[in-house]
């Protein structure tokens, strides 16, 4: 998972911690601790985190799996994507339709992100394949999906940050 870089602190005097910044894992540590020491809390650390990851990760079946229950739920079934996949060519959208296709593309920037968040980017492709654009019937196919405002709240908040 990309580069790891360590950063040693004088005030930090016991606990070591690591977190994700893009695709660099960064590892909080104190500055007296022994490098051989150092090296096998980064090896615990990134397992750790790896294992973590994986958890709310699902792979693209898994993601087909989810749109399906998904659109059954919200849209009595009729939403049918053809393929639900992430990719990582996508910056400045978090996800994509292709209606002609009926292809949904997730932009890889979601991975690691709550489960709600997910969905809601989820249903709101989905309800495209219903509602091709942007309309006031779009928009309430998408509204009636519960954590739609707290995950449309999230999303203004990591892009923000990213600013």
């Amino acid at each position: 998972m990309g580069d790891v870089e360590i950063r040693r602190s004088a005030r930090r005097k016991r606990t070591v911690r690591a977190y994700r910044e893009g695709d660099k894992t960064i590892v909080l540590m104190p500055a007296n601790l022994p490098r051989a020491v150092e090296q096998e809390h980064v090896r615990s650390l990134l397992a750790r985190l790896d294992k973590r990851e994986q958890r709310v990760r699902p792979s693209d079946d898994e993601l087909l799996t989810r749109a399906t229950a998904l659109s059954r739920e919200w849209f009595a079934g009729r939403a049918v994507p053809s393929s639900v996949r992430w990719v990582t060519n996508m910056d400045k959208r978090w996800g994509s339709c292709s209606s002609a296709d009926r292809s949904i593309r997730l932009s890889h920037r979601l991975q690691g992100m709550p489960p709600f968040v997910v969905d809601y980017v989820l249903v709101h492709e989905l309800a495209h394949l219903i509602e091709a654009n942007h309309s006031d019937r779009f928009w309430a196919l998408v509204n009636d999906y519960p954590q739609a405002e707290r995950a449309k709240g999230f999303l203004e908040g990591v892009s923000w940050q990213q600013r």
